[in-house]
C-alpha cells in the first residue's frame, strides 16, 4: 500500500476539544503524544475514565485525513487541522479503509499501530452546529459510516513534523475492518 504525508501536527496539555497546531510533536512509545492530555498507558478520555480508569489506552494518537476537511468545506463547514481534536492530520491516505493492526511510520522513527475508529461525539456539533451529521452517516447499504478519524497506539517513539512522509505497513492475515475504540 502506498503512503501519504503529515499535513499538520497538534497537541494540547489541557482538556479542550480543539488542539493547537505545533511545529512538531514527539510520540512516546506506549504513551502517546508528549505533553498531550490524552497521553498515558490507561484511558484518558473523560467518558472512558468514568466507566473504568484501568482500561488500556487504545486512543493515544488521533489521526484525521485532510481530505475530510475539504469535503465538509464543500458542505459549508470551515474546519482546520487540529480543530476536531486530532494529533496528526494526514494527506493522501485512506485512513478509514485501513485494517486494525496497520503500522503507520511517521517521519524517520515514529510508528503508530492503528487500533480503531474514533467515536464521534456531540462536542463536534458544539464546535460547529450540524457538523456531526457530516462525519457520521450511512453507506448505501444502511450501515453506519464514521468519518471522524482513527485512533492508534505508539509502538516506537519519535518526532513528527508537517511534511513528514507516512508509510503504511498492512498486517498479515485477514483484513479486520476498523471498529470504535
Amino acid at each position: 500500500m502506498s503512503g501519504g504525508s503529515v499535513a499538520a501536527v497538534s497537541s494540547n496539555g489541557t482538556y479542550s476539544f480543539t488542539k493547537p497546531n505545533r511545529e512538531r510533536i514527539t510520540l512516546l512509545a506506549g504513551l502517546g503524544v508528549e505533553g498531550d492530555v490524552h497521553a498515558g498507558v490507561t484511558v484518558k478520555h473523560r467518558s472512558r475514565v468514568a466507566r473504568d480508569p484501568s482500561q488500556p489506552n487504545l486512543r493515544q494518537v488521533h489521526l484525521i485525513h485532510q481530505e475530510l476537511f475539504d469535503e465538509v468545506r464543500e458542505a459549508g463547514f470551515e474546519v482546520a487541522a487540529g480543530q476536531l481534536g486530532e494529533n496528526v492530520t494526514t494527506r493522501g491516505l485512506d485512513l478509514l479503509g485501513l485494517p486494525v493492526g496497520t503500522l503507520l511510520r511517521l517521519g524517520d522513527e515514529a510508528v503508530v499501530e492503528v487500533t480503531g475508529l474514533r467515536n464521534p461525539c456531540l462536542q463536534i456539533d458544539n464546535f460547529r452546529s450540524g457538523l456531526l451529521k457530516q462525519v457520521v452517516g450511512r453507506d448505501a447499504d444502511g450501515s453506519l459510516r464514521l468519518r471522524a478519524g482513527i485512533m492508534g497506539v505508539v509502538v516506537s517513539g519519535g518526532v513528527v513534523r508537517p511534511g513528514d512522509p507516512v508509510k503504511v505497513e498492512l498486517p498479515e492475515g485477514p483484513h479486520r475492518p476498523l471498529e470504535i475504540v
